[in-house]
């Protein structure tokens, strides 16, 4: 029999078999991202192939998808993105190799494609340039010449049929696939191994102590009711909320850590890490929501944070326009922008943090440095891993989320919420303790109420307050027979507002509306 010579439109003649076709088209994908994550390593960790286009998926979500995920998956919304895009790539793969039983021409051409999604996804996102786009070629060309490979192999053996080189091309197709299985393998490693080589936790725990020159006061005990089972005052660096758009973190050293603050200011300024931490920091206790938090969410914290007034720095700098915004950048091209006016507040007390509950920043939470505005939803001031603050004329530049329809400005809303008795909970009958907490950063708590089964208002307890940034608690005592129960819950605030009870959604500025729970008397 005649051997079947390959090439580009070679066509066994009899389709190769369904197990081998699949098996093609998953290790060409997996050569071509191996590759990709490779040269990434040399081109920036925006060029990956695989991040850049989960991170341009970020981007392109609608937005009622994203407060999907947000709300179902919370801090695991990423995690389920990355796993819902591996099991899309493996499904593709295993198309392009069946589609290409007796051709490879449609294999290759859905391998390019995907190569060409993966240079325009690198070319598009904001913390790349033109080298980067080096990462994704190596994709393209790779996986089109793996896949073409590969099945070439395959239709050779498949020539062969039961001639006495059927044993060989059957061993050098095993060969060949083995080989592109390591070969990925050794090089994805190789890649997450370099990847790491700038050892951010290395760089992070050289920082050590932090010395505070002016420490925040401790929190005294009757600033919470955590023997009741309600949610600590200060909330642990592992359990404070995160949500952003980062697919992964940002790694940044300290060592090369830069902050410049330029446009609209007198002198333009930039500042190492060596620079801020030599200064005299202070500490402040601040709790910071998230406009993704619905009525009784979970996404706000409170913490410790150190370093130095972000009035200073921008004083520095010289103000031209008070009336403007300092628009900030991430190192992964995230934007946001805060009024000047707010920076400026001596008594909202903006920073520029560098350390979180007596430690250097943790990485998912801004190291090497962030931006704190108490008061207002992060999306419009908490810059994490900050590089870069360019003081604009209001709304002369439109940032990440002023884009997706968001509010221009976001001052947080009074809110409350029950933490105890849990939603669903089975109590003892008698005296039952209800607890949580409320807040209205900067302006303050002044009272809160509670109701059972719609009835009657009754005011509840305050813990004491720590200061006008941070939430407070609150505790009410309800005398209850059996059966089950109803309690609702709102806060007025220091200016005489009380919290709506009609429920508003989060976007596009914050939500609204009475927390309530169900709950069972024994």
């Amino acid at each position: 029999m005649k051997t079947l010579e390959h090439d580009s439109v070679s066509t066994p003649r009899r389709p190769l078999r369904w197990l081998v076709a699949a098996l093609i088209g998953v290790l060409a994908v997996a050569a071509a991202l191996a590759v990709g994550e490779f040269v990434s390593v040399f081109t920036g960790a925006g060029s990956s192939p695989f991040l850049a286009v989960g991170n341009s998926a970020i981007d392109l979500t609608p937005e009622w998808l994203k407060q999907f995920a947000i709300r179902n998956f919370g801090t695991n919304d990423k995690l389920v993105l990355l796993a819902g895009m591996a099991v899309t790539i493996l499904v593709a793969a295993v198309v392009a190799g069946l589609l290409s039983r007796r051709s490879p021409l449609p294999g290759m051409v859905i391998a390019a494609a995907f190569g060409a999604l993966a240079v325009l996804a690198v070319l598009t996102r904001p913390d790349t340039d033109v080298l980067s786009v080096l990462a994704p070629l190596a994709s393209l060309v790779v996986g089109v010449l793996v896949f073409r490979w590969l099945h070439g192999v395959a239709v050779d053996r498949l020539a062969a049929g039961s001639s006495e080189k059927d044993g060989l091309t059957r061993r050098r197709f095993l060969y060949s696939a083995a080989g592109t299985a390591v070969g990925a393998g050794v090089l994805g490693g190789a890649g997450t191994l370099l990847t790491g080589s700038s050892d951010i936790e290395a760089s992070r725990a050289a920082i050590g102590k932090l010395t505070v020159r002016s420490p925040a006061p401790p929190i005294p005990a009757s600033a919470g009711y955590e023997a009741l089972g309600a949610t600590k005052f200060i909330t642990d660096n592992r359990e404070f909320y995160r949500i952003d758009t980062a697919l992964t973190l940002p790694r940044l050293t300290a060592e090369d850590w830069r902050l410049k603050i330029h446009g609209l200011v007198d002198n333009e300024v930039t500042f190492d890490f060596a620079d801020i931490r030599g200064r005299e920091l202070i500490e402040k206790t601040i709790t910071m929501t998230c406009v993704s938090n619905e009525v009784g969410g979970p996404y706000i914290s409170t913490s410790n944070f150190i370093g130095v007034p972000l009035r200073d720095l921008l004083n520095e700098a010289g103000v031209q326009d008070v009336g403007g915004q300092v628009f900030a950048t991430s190192v992964d091209g995230w934007t946001t922008a805060t009024p000047v006016r707010d920076m400026l507040d001596e008594k909202r007390g903006a920073l520029l943090a560098i350390g979180m509950n007596g430690e250097a920043l943790p990485l998912e939470h801004g190291f090497p440095a962030r931006v704190i505005v108490p008061g207002l939803y992060g999306y419009a001031s908490a810059c994490k891993w900050v590089v870069d603050l360019e003081l604009i004329r209001y709304c002369q530049k439109s940032f990440y989320w002023q884009d997706r329809d968001w509010a221009v400005e976001a001052p947080i809303k009074t809110q409350s919420r029950i933490d105890v008795p849990a939603g669903f909970a089975t109590v003892a009958a008698g005296k039952v303790q209800v607890a949580g907490v409320a807040w209205a950063q900067t302006t303050g708590i002044a009272k809160v109420e509670i109701r059972m089964d719609g009835g009657p208002w009754q005011t509840a307890e305050l813990a004491t307050e720590v200061n006008d940034r941070t939430w407070r608690q609150w505790r009410a005592e309800v005398d209850l027979s059996s059966g089950s129960h109803r309690v609702e819950v709102r806060a007025t605030d220091r200016s005489g507002k009380t919290q709506p009870q009609e429920r508003v959604p989060p976007i596009p500025d914050g939500a609204t509306g009475w927390h309530s729970i169900l709950f069972s008397v024994d």
